[in-house]
């Protein structure tokens, strides 16, 4: 479904990622863990086009994206949840919701899909007509993603969904990814700093140190990778 080939990324003259090489089949749950800085998130933006690759390609079902605008890339089916959320704090949570169908005309749809991401996170049904900025951390990432899936992603990318957020609600939001997954089928690339938890959800996983992807296995070999142990689970 998406594959990064020999992708070098760049801030201004600091380069970012280096030959980064990864694939994603349809129906994965892949995740990429690394330290702070390692360039996880920038990978996600180059492949949303936030951040255009200076050398390599960026391919989604065997088309060429690399230049593509972001706007466009949304229109191919690829969806960013950002890191921090991002969410309009003074829209309501229907609002947000809407501005998720942005690029959509189907009304039928829109309103079937809304009631789709209100039965997955039942809160924020609860929470309709709140302004997005009132809810918690958990409320606001439940928001992000359900916004995200308004636009019907076939690939659905998540930048860091735990940041900051409590244990039990970092439980939850990860089951209810594996559920996006497993129900619709939804492809999801997962980027995120609990290692531990990225792997216990995800079918294979790539390991990024210094904008280098240094080690590539299924999730569960890289749980028992002794470096990984080491370096991301604390073990």
């Amino acid at each position: 479904m998406l594959e990064l080939r020999n992708v070098n990324s760049f801030y201004g003259n600091i380069q970012a990622l280096y030959d980064v090489n990864l694939y994603i089949d349809p129906g994965e749950i892949i995740t990429l863990i690394g330290a702070n800085g390692a360039g996880k998130s920038t990978t996600l933006m180059t492949v949303c086009g936030v951040v255009q690759a200076r050398s390599g390609q960026v391919v989604y079902q065997e088309e060429e994206i690399t230049r593509e605008a972001p706007n466009k890339i949304v229109a191919k089916g690829i969806c960013q949840v950002p890191e921090g959320r991002l969410i309009f704090p003074e829209l309501s949570v229907r609002e947000n919701l809407d501005m998720g169908a942005f690029m959509r005309n189907d009304k039928d749809g829109i309103k079937r899909d809304i009631e789709y991401c209100f039965d997955l996170f039942p809160i924020l049904a609860q929470r309709r007509r709140q302004p997005g900025g009132n809810l918690s951390g958990g409320e606001q990432q439940m928001l992000a993603i359900a916004r995200a899936l308004m636009a019907r992603p076939r690939l659905l990318l998540l930048d860091e969904p735990s940041m900051g957020l409590a244990p039990l609600v970092v439980r939850q939001i990860f089951d209810i990814v594996q559920k996006i997954n497993k129900e619709s089928g939804t492809t999801i690339f997962l980027v995120e700093q609990n290692a531990n938890l990225a792997l216990k959800i995800g079918h294979r996983g790539y390991v990024m140190e210094n904008g280098r992807i240094v080690l590539t296995d299924t999730c569960d070999k890289l749980l028992a990778d002794e470096s990984v142990k080491r370096a991301y689970l604390g073990l």
